[in-house]
């Protein structure tokens, strides 16, 4: 077990992100799918930003990787666009 003071705010403040970045990564995760579900294009058009910005800012605080992200956004774009 840890002993420093340091280290046992270290073990508090993972685990705070560890849950906070969980719990944004399955909202996304959700969001996607409520997306992948639609059928109405012009919801879909609507929803589609929320959805994008959802994964900029997951890919910015690194929780998904930068490309992971460009390929979920443009695959989305091409199924809001073929519906």
């Amino acid at each position: 077990m840890a002993n420093h003071k340091s280290a046992l705010k270290r073990i508090r403040s993972n685990e705070s992100k560890r849950l906070r970045n969980k719990y944004q990564h399955k909202t996304t995760r959700n969001a996607i799918k409520k997306l992948r579900e639609l059928t109405d294009k012009k919801e879909a058009e609507a929803f589609l930003p929320s959805v994008f910005s959802m994964l900029d800012r997951l890919a910015k605080k690194n929780v998904i990787h930068a490309n992971k992200s460009a390929n979920l956004k443009s695959g989305l774009a091409k199924h809001v666009s073929a519906i």
